[in-house]
């Protein structure tokens, strides 16, 4: 019976010993890997002077670029989403500033227009799929600089920009002197609104683009 008793003790011990080693090698693998994580980010940090920055590319996916802060001086547009608003390939959305195209997707934007206008739905969606057209073939899988007025962002976190085309287009104002906007001017972000204003009179007394 003693013997019994020394043996399942021995038993209880040893037991004891595998779980504490079984223990000591999970904390020490999350140890390892939390290590290896910060040492990577650190010598990332350092690579790139600053914090990393994760941009989300709107389909669910995550773009990590390596190196310096985005340079907007040479960005590539992914896609154009709709005559006034660009996507980058770093996932961000750019909002054209100064100018505004008829919506094509149903949004409250596009009853409020509807209803302050006048014009039905079907008119100013097909008006919108034109200015879409239009920008589209001017910018979309091209690369582009961007200029910033005095805000950055809008209330939706989308880039606030004036954009120019490698040939040196400015592609806001070539969307409306050719006649696919109407302007929008607001404050304080007001750099090129004379010019606008001038190149918006000229399309619609000429009928060019969305004024025919």
């Amino acid at each position: 019976m003693t013997k019994f008793k020394a043996q399942n003790k021995s038993k209880i011990k040893m037991t004891n010993i595998k779980t504490e080693i079984l223990s000591f090698g999970i904390c020490a693998l999350c140890l390892f890997w939390i290590l290896c994580f910060g040492i990577c980010h650190f010598g990332l940090y350092l690579y790139a002077n600053e914090p990393i920055k994760i941009y989300t590319t709107g389909d669910g996916k995550f773009n990590i670029p390596f190196g310096k802060t985005y340079n907007y001086a040479d960005v590539y547009v992914r896609r154009v989403v709709d005559g006034d608003t660009l996507q980058l390939e770093t996932g961000e959305r750019v909002r054209l500033i100064g100018i505004d195209t008829p919506e094509m997707h149903t949004s409250d934007k596009l009853y409020r227009d509807s209803q302050r206008s006048g014009e039905d739905i079907r008119t100013i969606q097909e008006l919108g799929r034109r200015a879409y057209e239009f920008t589209r073939k001017l910018v979309e899988g091209k690369r582009v600089s961007l200029e910033f007025d005095a805000e950055k962002y809008d209330k939706y976190n989308r880039l606030l920009a004036y954009v120019y085309l490698k040939d040196g287009t400015f592609v806001n104002a070539r969307i409306i002197q050719e006649g696919y906007a109407s302007l929008m001017t607001i404050p304080p972000n007001v750099k090129y609104a004379d010019l606008f204003l001038k190149l918006y009179q000229e399309a619609r007394k000429n009928q060019r683009g969305l004024w025919k």
